[in-house]
């Protein structure tokens, strides 16, 4: 599965890149809305997030360009939130549009939908994830320690979910801050502290012995099947 992200802010992109290729996306890059019709047609991407405002060629006219020859899913990426702006977008061909700063994980949640949508998913990532006694409806956003619902926040969700995508590697407060929060809470790092302990205390069944939702001293935190 190939997704093409198309962006003139180099850190953007790579954040972004990174994110998709620890999901097991192939991801290929751009810079300006010239690159994003060239590499549409080199590649033949499966999705394309591309970025409205560019140089060389902006990402509306890009995408307009793109839908000469392809019928991709295209989500734009806008600072704009002006309904108007958004229509612009549609009327350009697009499928979906996400305002900045933006969740990582919302961004990941619109490509797989979009994916699903188009069809291109036949052997996409389950829409479940299961650790031990825990499972994640992704769909649905819901969680369940057996077969108990457990009500949890947004950014409880998005804290496990993305615990559990990316199980055994270990996370930084910072990391953590900067892939669930993004803009928010940047100067706060015991946000992170306070949502690992809500977190242990709705899934595990012994908070204070956690078997999943695991510290490793001095470095961060992780999820261990």
């Amino acid at each position: 599965m190939t997704i093409l992200v198309v962006d003139d802010e180099a850190l953007l992109v790579k954040g972004i890149r990174f994110n998709l290729k620890s999901d097991g996306y192939d991801v290929i890059t751009g810079s300006n809305g010239q690159e994003a019709v060239d590499l549409a047609k080199s590649e033949n991407p499966d999705l394309i997030v591309l970025d409205v405002m560019m140089p060389v060629m902006d990402g509306l006219t890009a995408c307009s360009r793109i839908r000469e020859f392809s019928n991709v899913p295209i989500i734009l990426l806008t600072a704009k939130v002006d309904d108007m702006d958004k229509l612009m977008g549609f009327d350009h061909g697009a499928d979906d549009y996400l305002t900045k700063p933006f969740n990582i994980l919302e961004l990941k949640a619109r490509i797989r939908a979009l994916l699903r949508r188009s069809g291109a998913a036949e052997k996409q990532e389950p829409n479940k994830l299961t650790g031990g006694n825990i499972t994640l409806d992704l769909d649905a956003r819901n969680a369940y320690k057996g077969k108990e619902l457990v009500v949890l926040t947004a950014k409880e969700f998005d804290v496990i979910e993305f615990l559990m995508r990316n199980a055994n590697r270990v996370y930084s407060r910072e990391a953590l801050l900067d892939t669930i929060w993004a803009y928010e809470y940047r100067s706060d790092i015991r946000t992170v502290d306070v949502h690992i302990r809500r977190l242990r205390e709705k899934l595990e069944e012994n908070p204070a012995e956690p078997q999943h939702i695991l510290t490793k001293w001095g470095v961060g935190y992780y999820f261990r099947k």
